[in-house]
């Protein structure tokens, strides 16, 4: 094993050990509950963990007992109360979930404990989630006198169907492990002291096997598709990317690799070999709904 490197946030702990990152929400005296700050930290270790080329994979998991509580409710009865923002708040869960949405890299949650309202939501955009036999999920909002946030009413449907997703919702319930599981929520459920070595095996399989642009690509390709209209559009960019890539370094290497029976040892990084085609898509931009633009401020 290599050295570890750490960096350090506020509220987050991040260590990057042989191309893969564990990402610890560290609050454990609150049940890691989610913070404005912890939104920048986790926005901030995003960044740089797309900047990174050594970071091949990352895992995102909680301090302590608990993986999220969900938010830190310590303002009382006016925690959710963002009447002065007016239409121009956004929040803040929604903003990491964006992000979640837009990284080049893969990302596991190993959900070790209770993952509660944007504990539960922030992990829809993560790509594969594994859970402890110790994880109850909730997405409790009405519960709370609030709506699913985080993107939750986009990404939730998706993983687990419309029919299970409103159950969920419209009840709030605490479910468990294998529940998750049952529903298509995670991919596995583990032993408490399981649970980062299933990621861990995860992540090295995708470290040790994959080209990097390959799985930055797949990403990408696989999150946006979940809205395209028809397979023709799937077909188009499939066809691109192919007529880009198909003739590189990193395609070369795969056969090679392959014809000569040894791991693989890709040249192409994220950082400088995408191709021209990336990114093929325009983002979108937060402005409020057309009824609320009466308070849009002068600069956005």
């Amino acid at each position: 094993m290599g050295e570890t490197l750490r960096w350090e946030y506020e509220t987050v702990l991040a260590d990057l050990e042989d191309g893969i990152l564990t990402v610890t929400l560290h609050r454990p005296d609150r049940l890691n509950a989610f913070t404005p700050q912890m939104m920048e930290d986790l926005l901030a270790v995003l960044d740089r963990a797309d900047g990174e080329d050594g970071v091949r994979a990352v895992i995102v998991t909680g301090a302590g007992r608990g993986f999220c509580a969900g938010a830190d409710v310590g303002a009382g009865s006016g925690s959710f109360d963002h009447r002065e923002a007016g239409a121009w708040h956004r929040d803040i869960g929604g903003k990491v979930a964006l992000r979640l949405f837009a990284c080049l890299k893969p990302v596991i949650a190993a959900i070790n404990g209770p993952a509660v309202g944007v504990g539960a939501s922030m992990t829809l955009p993560m790509d594969v989630r594994l859970a402890s036999t110790e994880a109850r999920i909730g997405f409790v909002f009405a519960r709370r006198g609030i709506v699913p946030e985080s993107a939750a009413s986009w990404f939730l449907p998706r993983a687990v169907g419309v029919q299970r997703a409103m159950e969920w919702v419209a009840t709030g319930r605490l479910f468990g492990a294998e529940e998750a599981r049952g529903a298509g929520l995670v991919l596995s459920v583990h032993e408490p002291e399981d649970l980062l070595p299933a990621a861990r095996r995860l992540a090295r399989e995708i470290a040790d096997n994959t080209a990097p642009v390959s799985v930055a690509l797949a990403r990408q390709m696989m999150w946006r598709m979940l809205g395209a209209p028809h397979p023709m559009e799937a077909h188009r960019l499939d066809s691109r990317i192919m007529s880009q890539i198909g003739g590189g370094p990193d395609a070369a290497e795969g056969i090679a690799s392959f014809l000569e029976k040894r791991p693989p040892r890709f040249p192409g990084s994220v950082s400088t070999d995408m191709p021209p085609v990336y990114p093929w898509w325009h983002d979108e931009g937060f402005r409020p709904l057309e009824a609320d633009r009466t308070e849009a401020p002068s600069t956005d």
